[in-house]
């Protein structure tokens, strides 16, 4: 079982081997969401509810990748499932907002599993992925009944690093603004599309990642 420092150190290499061509960020460019058209949602979303459980371990350590289920810098030190409950109600009450409106009334129920942003240390080096889960569930307003089972999705995305990083916050994209757009995005696909979101392939470092989630402490 690969341990924390192999999982940076391997991450790291990795990173490292493939950055001879650095991203370029610009406000307009597209997140790593899917682009495809999808039909219009069946539900009339008339409230969301975001729940990050107090059982989700938080790391302030400063590595390139630390345990614990939410990694979070861009806010004051602080309550960080306060603070992340509030980037996730944001963004799928964005998401919901910019929908057509379907014709079954629905509550929007959103248990976050995970929120591993950037530490300091990787988001002005190497970057890497910002790792994004929850399981949501649709219920009757009314009756509190659930529609179907509840869902769990992963929006990971790959999250910038050193030179892109700081041209990206230069133009206002910050970690909060990337990750805030693409939850919203996240969530229309989820609500239109059959198949659901489905995560864009993140390779080997997505796979280390998520490898560093079922070896945390």
């Amino acid at each position: 079982m690969l341990t924390r420092n192999a999982i940076a150190a391997l991450i790291m290499g990795l990173t490292v081997a493939g950055c001879s061509a650095p991203e370029t960020a610009t406000r307009n460019a597209p997140l790593d969401t899917p682009t495809a058209t999808v039909a219009a949602p069946a539900y009339a979303i008339q409230e969301v509810r975001v729940s990050v459980p107090k059982t989700l371990k938080v790391s302030e350590a400063n590595r390139y990748y630390p345990g614990g289920d939410i990694v979070w810098r861009e806010d004051p030190a602080g309550d960080r499932h306060a603070q992340v409950k509030a980037i996730f109600e944001t963004a799928m009450m964005q998401g919901v907002n910019a929908m057509q409106s379907g014709h079954v009334p629905a509550i929007l129920d959103i248990q976050v599993t995970r929120f591993h942003a950037l530490t300091e240390k990787a988001r002005y080096t190497v970057g890497g992925v910002h790792s994004l889960q929850f399981h949501m569930q649709l219920r009757n307003p009314a009756t509190g009944m659930a529609y179907g089972e509840p869902q769990f999705v992963k929006a990971d995305f790959k999250a910038l690093g050193g030179q892109a990083a700081i041209k990206a916050e230069q133009q206002g994209m910050t970690q909060k603004y990337r990750i805030t757009n693409h939850l919203a995005a996240v969530i229309q696909r989820q609500l239109t599309s059959p198949e659901g979101y489905q995560a864009a392939n993140l390779g080997l470092m997505g796979a280390l990642n998520q490898l560093g989630a079922s070896n945390k402490n």
